[in-house]
């Protein structure tokens, strides 16, 4: 028995003491392959799953380096059989390699006779191959790449894909070497990852340059590229950071979203356009055909939507980058993001990256609020469906939120909420600027744009602001209603404060919370994931705050 910071039990749960002076290190080293399901005030909880293992060996860690992990920062004996079971379950990946032969195009091959056995079996799977070629390979019809390997995934079998891609339409990208940029290490390891795997996932916080990431890559790829993306915003800025960063003029970048259709070498759609239905069918799904796209980008693809998982399964020959701050799904499809985008190529850790001065140092707060009795009456008679929406739209929280932002007057803040009506009531206490669904683009853009100018120092913004959208000069962000407890959304959240300032200023992350409700409950769970990346949260009493 050592005095480890990890407690290792036989049910993959993995207990982290949050006090212990090695916990820093212990969280570092599980993050890889363990995901955080509980994270109250001293003892964390994680769990190890076969995806979280899998895409652990996807992205070049052994069972070794997981079991050394687990054993050197045990304070118990770590279960033998659950050891056993990380190297097997490590194991399954890999067994079956997908490969391009030349004389039989897309072959399945394994090095287990008996796992092909298995699989060929399989009623989902035995429609998607061809004919048996050996004892170890069976040929799979070009068209069902992505499908077998979803399949594949579900029965416990995941498949490497070694099978290639195409070039596509060569086009020349350069990345711009002057004004003294440059790649940050973690920038480059990210993209060389990327590239050494062929297609998957970079997992960066918001703010360290997930769009450069892109940028790179498509420099690398030097091909015709297609971007998809969040909302019209959002294509604006990859515009203007692509002809910032790379040689690409304006004439080369094409818009493809609900005001513009325009295709070039370099596109950027957004997801809304691409799965507008007319007629009953995805007719801008077509775009995926439009071009011999050499690389498609998916930023935000823990967003991503149905149809355009289904039309992805149909493009497994491009290569694929998805580009995201946290692969966390609330509908549950990481798997798919496994199977049809690729695995996690690149994580890195947000401490390690704030701890290199590319991120800001942010300190969060949960202030709780006391409602008051008739509020406390109108909550316990709620129907059940619409309590969280009364407990986190509590008119007792205006109040706290203008001492939060008269606290920081002169910081330029954000405030964050999901619900029109009570964001409309912060705008008119604030005397602040709000940005929600129905905001036209170009008056969105002039907002942002005054806000970074410090014209304005105060704006309230829905979940139209959750994503893609650049304010470094934010510093504080206060949060008052959200998508019931979705952790990303909670990432995506802190990370509109977390660009590095110029000043060197802390930044600030408050969620304001109703006690006793629903609200508290759902804060607690959106926190999670932030918990794993070593954020704390201080909890205060609204009634402690300054007047």
């Amino acid at each position: 028995m050592t005095d480890g910071p990890l407690i290792v039990q036989s049910d993959k749960t993995v207990l982290l003491e949050v006090d212990h002076p090695q916990s820093g290190e212990a969280r570092q080293a599980i993050a890889p392959f363990a995901e955080l399901e509980r994270s109250p005030e001293h003892i964390h909880t994680y769990r190890l799953t076969p995806l979280g293992l899998w895409n652990a060996r996807a992205a070049g860690h052994d069972a070794e380096q997981v079991v050394d992990a687990l054993v050197r920062y045990a304070r118990y004996a770590v279960p033998h059989a659950l050891l056993v079971d990380v190297a097997e379950t490590m194991d399954r990946y890999g067994r079956l390699r997908l490969e391009n032969d030349p004389a039989y195009g897309l072959i399945l091959r394994s090095t287990d006779r008996a796992v092909l056995a298995e699989v060929v079996r399989n009623k989902k799977a035995a429609p998607l191959f061809g004919a048996r070629i050996d004892d170890d390979t069976i040929a799979v019809h070009p068209s069902e790449r992505g499908r077998l390997k979803q399949v594949l995934l579900k029965i416990g079998w995941p498949a490497e894909d070694l099978a290639g891609y195409v070039d596509g339409e060569a086009h020349e990208i350069r990345l711009k070497d002057h004004e003294g940029w440059d790649l940050r290490p973690y920038q480059h390891e990210a993209v060389d990852n990327f590239f050494h795997g062929g297609s998957g996932v970079v997992v960066l916080p918001c703010g360290a340059g997930k769009t450069v990431v892109g940028a790179a890559a498509m420099a690398r790829q030097s091909s015709t590229t297609l971007i998809l993306v969040t909302n019209t915003v959002s294509v604006r800025q990859w515009k203007h950071e692509l002809m910032r960063f790379t040689s690409l003029t304006e004439e080369e970048i094409g818009e493809y979203s609900g005001e513009r259709k325009e295709i070039r070498p370099v596109t950027i759609a957004t997801y809304q356009v691409m799965t507008a239905k007319r007629q009953g069918s995805y007719r801008h799904l077509e775009l995926f055909d439009a071009r011999d796209w050499g690389l498609i980008v998916y930023d935000e693809v823990h967003l991503l939507p149905a149809p355009v998982f289904r039309m992805t399964a149909d493009i497994q020959s491009r290569r694929r980058l998805g580009l995201t701050a946290t692969l966390v799904r609330e509908d549950g499809r990481e798997g798919d993001v496994f199977s049809l985008i690729g695995p996690k190529r690149y994580d890195a850790p947000w401490k390690d990256i704030e701890a290199q001065g590319y991120i800001a140092p942010a300190t969060c707060t949960e202030v709780r609020v006391t409602l008051t009795d008739a509020e406390r009456m109108t909550y316990a008679t709620a129907e059940p469906e619409e309590r969280y929406r009364v407990g986190a739209t509590a008119r007792t929280k205006t109040a706290v939120v203008r001492r939060l932002v008269e606290r920081h007057e002169g910081d330029r803040t954000l405030v964050i909420g999901a619900y029109l009506d009570q964001l409309e009531e912060l705008g008119t206490a604030l005397d602040a600027p709000i940005i929600q669904g129905s905001t036209r683009t170009k008056e969105r853009e002039r907002l942002y744009e005054a806000f970074r100018a410090g014209e304005i120092t105060r704006l309230v913004v829905s979940k139209v602001a959750n994503f893609s959208v650049d304010l470094p000069e934010a510093t504080v962000a206060i949060q008052v209603s959200g998508t019931f407890g979705s952790r990303q959304e909670e990432a995506q959240r802190l990370g509109r404060v977390l660009r590095p300032k110029a000043d060197g200023h802390a930044a600030h992350f408050y969620t304001v919370v109703s006690r006793d409700t629903l609200d508290q409950e759902y804060a607690a769970h959106r926190q999670r994931f932030l918990a794993e990346q070593g954020y704390a949260y201080t909890i205060v009493d609204a009634d402690e705050l300054p007047a």
